[in-house]
């Protein structure tokens, strides 16, 4: 955890559906336990995080939502507009010119610029220097990225760019932000995974891809959702003896112990799996038996983090 958290940026990527917004929630929790300003920020339309802490949505704001930690949704409309305002130094015009039709075709043809301006935006968080002097400053600035896929294309658009637009001020700022986030010294990227089939393979997949495309190395993979393991195998060998006796709610009851043996074995396999196939070390969550993630379950995850970190 200390390596992990002494970076600049921590990218939270990972299939959809595994949790990510919690972990990176956690995550934050964490950081900000230790003292560090931190601040937990969202690649999304529709604004998620600072519901996680139970504050509601405050829109293209960086707000509070506990000591030490901030949460932020980027939405990537807001960002292109504030990246025109700082290139054009003209609210007025960046407004004229961001509504246009024609700059909006621009940016929807140009390969990859509303990816840029987003990963502009993370950047400029996680800066010492903001763009404006009355900004606050992060010492750790963790993102809630996209799904595994349009999460690698995320973090990859500035480099693709910059290749793109050989000249100029957009590609010696798209320059500047891939400098940054392919900065092993600042930037960790952690994938968040499932004890489950696709999850893992995408996990691994993962791993190649930053290697190739990114010259990043995978800094840990967190396994979501594990269940503790109640029962042995001579614990199971001895309920399937006695599975067919007994009263209809015995059998049921051992039916159901059976079942969640099963689940569990299944899941150990599935991380032994992902242990094989990374070199990023491997670490899991344990399984959240409540309908809704509330602060005391992000308090228990963040305490988990911190332990096998």
């Amino acid at each position: 955890m200390p390596d992990l958290l002494d970076k600049r940026l921590v990218y939270v990527t990972g299939k959809g559906g595994v949790g990510k917004t919690t972990v990176a929630a956690a995550l934050g929790l964490a950081a900000a336990r230790t003292g560090k300003r931190t601040l937990v920020a969202e690649v999304a339309q529709q604004e998620r995080i600072t519901g996680v802490f139970g504050h509601e949505p405050a829109g293209f704001n960086e707000t509070q939502v506990a000591d030490g930690l901030w949460a932020f949704s980027i939405d990537p409309e807001h960002a292109k507009e504030e990246w025109l305002r700082h290139q054009l130094h003209s609210n007025a015009l960046a407004s004229l010119l961001g509504s246009s039709r024609i700059f909006q075709y621009l940016t929807a043809a140009a390969p990859g610029l509303a990816e840029v301006v987003t990963m502009g935006k993370i950047w400029e968080l996680a800066q010492l220097q903001r763009r404006t002097a009355t900004a606050a400053t992060y010492d750790l600035v963790i993102v809630d990225a996209p799904a595994t896929g349009h999460g690698l294309a995320l973090l990859r658009a500035p480099r693709t760019f910059a290749d793109i637009a050989r000249v100029g001020p957009i590609k010696n700022h798209a320059e500047a932000i891939h400098s940054f986030t392919a900065d092993p010294k600042v930037t960790a990227v952690v994938a968040v995974a499932l004890a489950e089939e696709m999850p893992v393979n995408e996990t691994i997949d993962l791993e190649e891809r930053l290697a190739e495309e990114m010259g990043l190395e995978l800094s840990v993979a967190l396994v979501n959702g594990v269940l503790p393991e109640r029962f042995t195998n001579t614990d199971a060998e001895a309920m399937t003896s006695l599975n067919g006796g007994g009263t209809p709610g015995a059998r049921e009851a051992v039916k159901a112990a059976l079942t969640a043996h099963g689940r569990e074995r299944a899941q150990r396999s599935q991380v032994a799996r992902l242990k094989r196939g990374l070199d990023a070390p491997v670490a899991t969550l344990p399984f959240l038996f409540t309908p809704e993630v509330e602060l005391e379950d992000l308090e228990l995850l963040s305490h988990e983090l911190e332990r096998k970190l």
